[in-house]
């Protein structure tokens, strides 16, 4: 008779065929036996996300964690509306578009259009739902490599989005805008169809964007063939990014964000006269807060990582080739490449001191410190010296975001444009809070990324005459919640506001000092970040 083991085996051998090329499996009830189901879902290994429909997962999960789920998303919706409709599909085109401009966001409700369609809402998860609308679908389909959705034409979309789609989403429609390298497409679509209020709106929308040319062959086209056409402007306000043809949308989207965020960041961090005129005094303070950081920023990305290791570390007496209590720390591989990296990082600040731009420094040095956190795992054998050869060339996902990261031919493309928009940004707070988030929004390395992001968010502050700035692990949930606000709702606010408190703490908590320096009762003592 078998074992529990052997049956769970059986099950697993069985999952596993349905897996994807990626490791997913998106399974309907009746593709496996009821036991096999049951089994699976008991041991973790599967999560149902509506009824007769499941995913694969991880036991070790925590409860409530839905990075799987959010991973699993897109592909779920591909073999969901396949499985329902054959290929009578199409998501709607407000989605389409967010597609063709490099979003993958999970949206709250996501809309198949299909002349089967019922109608219906269906509950997913984790507050998301899938309505099936009964409808017409794009005239020409475009298969979505990566997850098999059907999408409409991009410009077909641009023709069939909602009125709305322009004001509510301006990152995404700019970006649609600037991939089409000429009308004529569109022309065909709305010439088909006499649609003359549409042609109209996207003749407003091409000339906001600076693409004049579209603009107005679209409006003398029309003209020429009798058609009453009357220019709109869809979006709210004027763009201040004049357009540019893009053969990738991650470009242009990077830098519309960045646009649209730079105001909330002006807006919301304080500013600062101070200047760090003694190099020698900076570096020592930032040496001065290297057990403080090493502590929080390792905590922050889950490591167990104790003073006693740190000091190590930091002393030279670091030895597990010889202590055995050293070989046994479990992290001690991380702590050891955060001091490595935390060196390397300081010697980039040397140059920034020394006058040399910013955003240059970070992009000549970035690789370095992404090296020097990880070079004792390759000392060890944990990594193989290949792992650490640029940026990462697998799919990755942010633990419980409904963001998913750029693919790995994308981040080859954004890497070079977040560099840019650092060398040319005048603001060091907004060098500061954008580079670190639009760092960790491509996530260009299979690990190490917020420590980096952390190390670029500091040399920024430090251009700028801002002291080196702890995130606290005590903070780590309003931390990455105010992140994924950023990340999936392109609201930069919170994140700002959440570091401009760090400094603001940081600068009390340093005035208060000085007073005490020089013998005064300052009258009042500000609660510690610890």
């Amino acid at each position: 008779m078998a074992t529990i083991q052997e049956k769970l085996a059986g099950s697993l051998s069985i999952l596993k065929q349905l897996q994807n090329k990626d490791g997913l499996a998106v399974i309907k009830s009746s593709e496996m036996s009821r036991t096999h189901l049951e089994r699976l879902l008991n041991h973790g290994f599967l999560q149902e996300v509506m009824k007769g429909w499941y995913i694969s997962s991880r036991p070790d999960s925590l409860p409530g964690d839905t990075t799987n789920r959010y991973a699993s998303y897109w592909y779920f919706i591909s073999e969901y509306a396949t499985a329902r409709f054959g290929e009578e599909w199409c998501l709607s085109a407000d989605q389409s578009l967010s597609f063709y401009s490099g979003s993958r966001i999970v949206p709250g409700q996501i809309i198949i259009r299909s002349p089967q369609g019922s109608n219906n809402a269906a509950q997913l998860m984790h507050n998301t739902s899938l309505f099936d609308l009964k409808a017409t679908i794009a005239t020409s389909i475009y298969k979505d490599p990566p997850f098999g959705l059907n999408l409409y034409s991009l410009p077909e979309a641009l023709v069939e989005c909602s009125p709305d789609f322009f004001r509510l989403d301006r990152v995404t429609a700019h970006t649609c805008l600037s991939m089409v390298p000429d009308v004529s497409d569109i022309l065909k679509i709305v010439l088909e169809k006499g649609q003359t209020v549409k042609a109209g709106r996207l003749a407003g929308a091409f000339r906001n964007i600076g693409h004049i040319a579209a603009a107005d062959e679209m409006v003398s086209v029309m003209k020429s063939l009798s058609y009453d056409i009357r220019e709109e402007d869809p979006f709210a306000d004027r763009s201040t990014i004049t357009c540019t043809r893009v053969t990738s949308p991650y470009v242009m989207r990077l830098k519309l964000m960045w646009n649209k965020m730079r105001d909330a960041v002006i807006t919301n961090f304080p500013e600062t006269d101070s200047k760090h005129t003694d190099v020698d005094a900076c570096l020592n303070g930032i040496e001065a807060q290297y057990k403080l950081d090493a502590y929080h920023s390792l905590s922050i990305e889950g490591y167990k990582v104790t003073d006693e290791l740190i000091e190590k570390v930091r002393s030279g007496n670091w030895n597990p080739d010889e202590d055995s209590s050293d070989a046994e720390q479990r992290n001690a591989m991380a702590a050891r490449g955060y001091w490595q990296a935390f060196q390397a990082v300081k010697e980039s600040v040397k140059k920034i001191l020394a006058g040399d731009n910013p955003g240059e420094v970070a992009d000549n040095d970035h690789r370095v410190w992404y090296r020097e956190l990880f070079t004792p795992g390759v000392a060890v054998g944990l990594l193989k010296a290949s792992d650490l050869a640029g940026y990462r060339t697998n799919q990755v996902y942010i633990r419980g975001s409904m963001h998913t990261p750029l693919n790995p031919e994308a981040v080859r493309d954004a890497m070079p444009v977040l560099f840019e928009l650092l060398k040319n940004e005048s603001d060091a707070g907004v060098r500061a809070v954008l580079g670190h988030f639009v760092f960790v929004y491509i996530h260009p390395y299979m690990d190490g990324n917020g420590r980096i992001a952390r190390f670029l968010m500091n040399t920024m502050l430090i251009s700028g005459g801002y002291d080196w700035t702890v995130i606290p692990v005590e903070k780590r949930k309003e931390y990455m919640t105010a992140l994924e606000k950023a990340s999936a709702n392109e609201d930069i606010t919170d994140f700002t506001r959440f570091l401009a408190s760090l400094i603001k703490n940081n600068s009390e908590k340093k005035k208060e000092k000085d007073f005490q320096k020089e013998g005064l009762d300052v009258g009042f003592h500000p609660d510690p970040l610890n």
